[in-house]
């Protein structure tokens, strides 16, 4: 019977000729993945059970990514813990402040994950990965110290929805304004557990980058995981890289989805997700004009390097509006190397940027750039719900690398080709 992507790599893995929605099944993993905040309470677990090494070392990664370096003692702490287990067991991929980064660019960009792959990650941005044309999920950290103990685990076969994208993306528009609206579209609850597919000719024409950037709000529709199939432009940039033997999958014709959705994207312009939900997506001409105190241009969903360079094209000989903060953090520390080659970080720096080396930063809320009470802030982040980057009662709307640059420069949310033509 014809199959999804999905499907297929869940049925390759569980050794089975094919799987349906709804049946439950035991996995192989390929990869997995804990960060500072859910890898120790992994650690813990691992520990509890007289559990004596992991199932394969060369399989698992830890990234400290959250905290670091530390802020505080707890989160030093946290990192110690990380730090032991690593050393303990001679993990191979330990990733540290000053040679990691966020874990989820930074495991594409390492080779850890390739298309075809299962990749099984402590946080719920792990859908990231199915930009290369893999499954990746996120997990509890329970669940995944008893894969760092087995190397398998159980899934519900989730359904699939399909988002074909056709046309030419308009002037400005990236993968971060298509996602936008398709979770403006369906709401944040409308892909729960099921596989949210994006096909299309203008998918097809994305660079990898851009499918990472749209496979990762994918948990933010609810979803199970996010996926574009593997072709020539994915193995473009996963052949210097891998450290694993790849498998191409594609979706057979005639396969069962849930839904499908079809857009032009030449219609779909510029969006931002307003307070205090990702829904909550309008075209950014409906929401231009509003003041800012601060602008974001980083986190797992926009901190790569065509995200930065996108971003100073617009800044470029220009400056942060008076009484904004600017707050610029790479993805990983390669990308921060290779944006100080490129004169990136220069072209930040003379504007009045803060740049920080390569960390989650105040996505999370955690630290270095928390929102105070009433203060609005513009962000290339994924997520705005109440109290995400700090105080409830702080107003974060989410835009491209493009719109977070102009308004970076005008103070308030603009249209970036206003700021680029002067």
């Amino acid at each position: 019977m014809p199959m999804t992507i999905t499907e297929k790599i869940l049925a390759a893995h569980a050794d089975k000729r094919e799987v349906r929605p709804g049946e439950l099944i035991t996995c192989r993993l390929d990869m997995l993945m804990g960060n500072d905040i859910t890898a120790p309470i992994a650690i813990k677990e691992f520990e509890k059970v007289g559990a004596a090494s992991v199932f394969e070392p060369d399989r698992l990664a830890i990234v400290l990514s959250h905290f670091v370096p530390a802020k505080d003692i707890k989160s030093a702490d946290q990192c110690r813990i990380a730090r032991d287990f690593a050393k303990k067991h001679r993990l191979k991929y330990f990733f540290d402040e000053g040679r990691g980064g966020i874990e989820h660019i930074l495991l594409p960009q390492e080779g850890l994950v390739v298309p075809g792959d299962i990749v099984l990650g402590a946080d719920s941005h792990s859908c990231t990965y199915g930009g290369l044309g893999c499954f990746g999920t996120g997990v509890g950290s329970t669940d995944l110290a008893a894969a760092m103990i087995t190397g398998e685990t159980w899934f519900k076969v989730p359904e699939s929805m399909k988002f074909h994208f056709y046309g030419r993306l308009a002037p400005w528009s990236s993968a971060k304004d298509l996602i936008l609206y398709a979770i403006g579209q369906i709401g944040v609850d409308g892909a729960t557990y099921r596989a949210m597919e994006f096909t299309g000719e203008v998918v097809e024409r994305l660079p990898v980058d851009q499918r990472l950037t749209l496979c990762n709000m994918a948990i933010e529709a609810g979803g199970k995981s996010g996926i574009v199939a593997a072709d020539e432009i994915t193995l473009e940039y996963v052949k210097p890289r891998a450290k694993r033997p790849w498998r191409l999958y594609t979706s057979d014709a005639g396969a069962a989805y849930h839904s499908v959705r079809e857009w032009d994207a030449g219609k779909i312009g510029l969006q931002v997700a307003c307070p205090y939900s990702p829904d909550n997506v309008k075209p950014l001409p409906e929401v231009a004009g509003i003041e800012v105190d601060q602008v974001f241009i980083g986190s797992c969903t926009n901190a790569r390097m065509e995200d930065l360079r996108i971003a100073a094209r617009i800044m470029r000989g220009k400056k942060v509006a008076p009484y904004v903060r600017c707050i610029v953090i790479p993805a990983t520390h390669a990308v921060f190397q290779e944006a100080l080659r490129e004169g990136l970080i220069e072209v930040f720096s003379e504007a009045g940027c803060a740049i920080s080396e390569a960390t989650c930063g105040p996505c999370l809320g955690g630290y270095n750039g928390v929102l105070g009470a009433e203060e609005v802030c513009l962000s290339t982040s994924n997520r705005n719900f109440p109290g995400r980057m700090g105080h409830p009662k702080a107003k974060v709307y989410l835009a491209s690398p493009a719109v977070a640059a102009a308004t970076a420069v005008t103070g308030k949310i603009t249209h970036p080709e206003e700021v680029a033509r002067t």
